[in-house]
């Protein structure tokens, strides 16, 4: 079963209520990209009257997570999944309607195959890049995703 941007939007509403309540929506996502929006508002904001930083990266982790369990999904096999680091820049203030987009989703191919034709974890970086609604760039996250066939 295809994941849309329902379907996840749904998961989070359920199972990250955080992420949820703070906006996060899922608006895109294929094979190669999906796309995460989340709106500054007051739950989401610090105390500088911009969006919270952890709120963007909850955005920003979606967008990658997403990629990953699509693909997990699409192989059949039961694989665990884990963020082991993250490294995060931000360049401007966060204000309005930020959307992250991560294109990574051909990175996961490799990494997954790797994992389980060998039973061995595979890690891989992913980029989610976060705009505001003027196409500016706020913030970039990378994270780095573990993999492991159970």
């Amino acid at each position: 079963m295809a994941l849309t941007p329902r379907k996840l939007n749904a998961f989070t509403m359920f199972k990250l209520p955080s992420a949820y309540l703070c906006g996060v929506r899922t608006q895109y996502i294929d094979a190669n990209k999906c796309v995460v929006t989340v709106k500054h508002k007051w739950i989401n904001q610090n105390p500088f009257k911009s969006m919270f930083w952890a709120v963007q990266g909850m955005a920003a982790e979606f967008s990658t997570g997403a990629l990953v369990t699509a693909k997990i999904q699409e192989s059949g096999k039961k694989v665990s999944m884990l963020v082991t680091s993250n490294k995060a820049v931000f360049t401007k203030k966060a204000t309005g309607k930020i959307t992250f987009t991560c294109i990574d989703g051909n990175l996961i191919d490799d990494a997954l195959k790797k994992a389980i034709e060998t039973g061995e974890g595979q890690t891989l970086w992913m980029t989610s890049v976060g705009k505001n609604e003027d196409g500016i760039e706020v913030s970039t996250f990378n994270f780095e995703w573990s993999i492991k066939v159970k």
